[in-house]
């Protein structure tokens, strides 16, 4: 399979939130429907380290590493013989213009662009990491420190739930979606040693996005992250003729 899009995600930072799901019922493309986790939807803050990207095996000069910060929930698609758990994504958000006018030309995404930072730091036996992105003159910002021992996700754990969903999902209209697969194996996560995140999700995200201002995350992880590659097919699928 021709791999699209290949590059490092490193230190993948998830602050999970617990979220009324009749507020994501706007954002759910056509043949999808919310994943939940012990009945309870979830929407993600996550940043991380997008590294040594790559197009179609190209490397991309200059613009080839940078911070991402998205915000995403769960989903699912139901087919014959296949559950199909993917992500949605609300916004992406990175530094570089040109790499985001290609993302959206190419993937019909959701990419904006504002300046980034980030900064890592280890003592041996824990690591330090920030995220932090400019909004409205205010900086806001993801940290975490954490163990810098890796442990594997235990099985049916919101951890193991929140990292593994391996398609994504995009509303092109009314009446289509297009679906894409990521590649990469479970990740090894470190444990959450302390956090603080400081994000105005009305500015960044929208007002239906709100309430996130005054609610704090149920559970927050780290996963140290692996290449990963996006495939280039994509299934366009296309509801125009069914009802409701």
């Amino acid at each position: 399979m021709t791999l699209f899009l290949k590059a490092n995600w490193e230190n993948i930072i998830m602050a999970n939130y617990e979220i009324d799901p009749a507020i994501l019922l706007p954002f759910l493309p056509k043949g999808v429907e919310l994943d939940l986790y012990e009945g309870k939807a979830y929407v993600s803050l996550v940043g991380f380290m997008f590294k040594d990207t790559k197009l179609f095996n190209i490397s991309i000069p200059y613009f080839g590493t940078f911070e991402e910060i998205n915000l995403r929930f769960y989903v699912i698609r139901k087919e014959v013989n296949t559950l199909k758990r993917g992500v949605v994504f609300i916004n992406e958000t990175i530094p570089y213009p040109i790499v985001a006018w290609m993302a959206n030309k190419l993937y019909k995404e959701h990419y904006t662009v504002v300046p980034t930072k980030h900064e890592i730091t280890s003592d041996g036996n824990s690591k330090k990491v920030h995220f932090g992105w400019l909004l409205n003159n205010k900086w806001n910002s993801i940290y975490v420190e954490a163990s810098t021992a890796s442990k594997p996700m235990k099985k049916d754990s919101l951890e193991k739930f929140i990292f593994e969903h391996y398609y994504g999902y995009t509303q092109v209209d009314q009446n289509n979606t297009e679906e894409y697969k990521l590649q990469h194996p479970s990740w090894l996560v470190n444990q959450v040693l302390d956090y603080k995140m400081d994000c105005d999700f009305t500015a960044m995200y929208g007002d239906a996005f709100s309430v996130l201002n005054t609610t704090k995350p149920e559970a927050v992880f780290i996963a140290e992250g692996s290449s990963v590659g996006i495939e280039w097919k994509r299934n366009r699928l296309n509801f125009e003729n069914e009802k409701g």
